[in-house]
């Protein structure tokens, strides 16, 4: 990540601009936040068309109701899973599908506001705007992302695929990271005083990000394929530790059975926790050697307070079967982990102009 640009300290848009980007910041967050409960609640498929325009008014009469219900029950979904629904069932999932893409259009309609705004007030500094245009990208892509996922279960499946729901949260994630990022370098603009002495925590940092980003994808298979309902005991999976039956899915589907056989997604979801939570506490114990300001050490408490928060919630979703509530709380507090990697990641090396 190059240098960030910032405005002057002394702008009066300083704050304005920082304030739209970190709003684009919550915003994204809901919105993950509510494709967690679009997830869990098996809304996602409601749907079944994509009306980027037309699509943000919805159903408003019986007629209007009965017609997308009609649509709902050409896909396979309907015919083999929820073939009992009634229309109030129906309404249910829609809404909250319907409210996942709000967030969506939301947040676009927030962010070509706010740019058109600073540009007509010329509050843009010309090495900030490229930046700026590159998040319209991110969120056209993370737009069509959302679509390519859903398809994948309108016509065969009776859920998405759980590959393109991992593509799309983490888009989602990837998003929220630059967004972030952008709006940090606007209130931390100039080079820390020991940030030479901490080149090397910074790149641990880095790969800490790396880690759990994956571990985000394999949260995403967990969720997608429901693999989290296949073992529910703790510290062990059934009475193993390691499950043979990823032997027998190894040697019968070779590499792919990482990322498809439920007893292995669920297998690496959990040693993922356990190397990125042992990489904390490695990384703090040899960091707090250093000289840190309050801040750095505030972004590092952050961090190590919510990797074992994270641990406790997973185990607690784990034993009591997913309940939507601890779900989304899990899915929730692996974004502000995201955030709080990114935050330190930052810190590391710069301070407030």
């Amino acid at each position: 990540m190059s240098s960030p640009s910032s405005l002057h300290p002394g702008s009066r848009y300083k704050v304005q601009l920082i304030t739209w980007l970190f709003s684009g910041c919550f915003l994204i967050f809901g919105m993950v936040v509510v494709g967690g409960i679009t997830r869990l609640t098996g809304s996602g498929l409601s749907i079944t068309e994509w009306k980027v325009v037309t699509g943000t008014v919805p159903p408003l009469n019986e007629a209007q109701w009965m017609a997308e219900f009609d649509k709902y029950k050409q896909i396979p979904q309907y015919r083999q899973v929820n073939a009992h629904f009634s229309l109030s069932d129906f309404k249910f999932i829609y809404f909250w599908e319907y409210i996942h893409r709000l967030f969506g259009r939301l947040i676009g309609v927030v962010f070509m506001i706010g740019l058109i705004y600073f540009l007509l007030k010329k509050a843009i500094p010309k090495e900030l705007l490229p930046r700026l245009l590159f998040m319209f990208v991110l969120g056209g892509l993370q737009g069509f992302l959302g679509w390519y996922m859903v398809s994948s279960g309108l016509t065969q499946n009776v859920r998405v695929s759980h590959i393109r729901l991992a593509i799309h949260l983490t888009f989602a994630f990837i998003t929220f990271g630059y967004i972030f990022w952008v709006a940090l370098s606007q209130l931390y603009g100039r080079v820390s005083a020991n940030a030479a002495a901490l080149t090397k925590f910074r790149k641990a940092s880095g790969i800490l990000l790396v880690l759990l980003t994956v571990q985000i994808i394999y949260g995403a298979f967990v969720a997608g394929t429901r693999a989290g309902m296949v073992y529910n005991t703790w510290p062990r999976m059934g009475d193993e530790w390691v499950p043979v039956s990823m032997g027998f899915a190894y040697g019968k589907e070779g590499i792919s059975s990482l990322i498809n056989n439920l007893a292995s997604i669920q297998f690496i979801h959990r040693m993922l926790a356990y190397l990125i939570t042992a990489f904390i506490l490695v990384f703090t114990v040899k960091i707090l050697k250093e000289s840190l300001t309050g801040s750095q050490r505030k972004a590092l408490y952050f961090l190590l307070f919510g990797v074992f928060a994270q641990v406790l919630l997973g185990i607690f979703t784990l034993l009591f079967q997913v309940p939507l509530w601890l779900g989304v709380a899990h899915q929730a507090l692996a974004f502000f982990l995201f955030a709080g990697v990114i935050y330190l990641l930052h810190r590391l090396k710069y301070d407030a102009v």
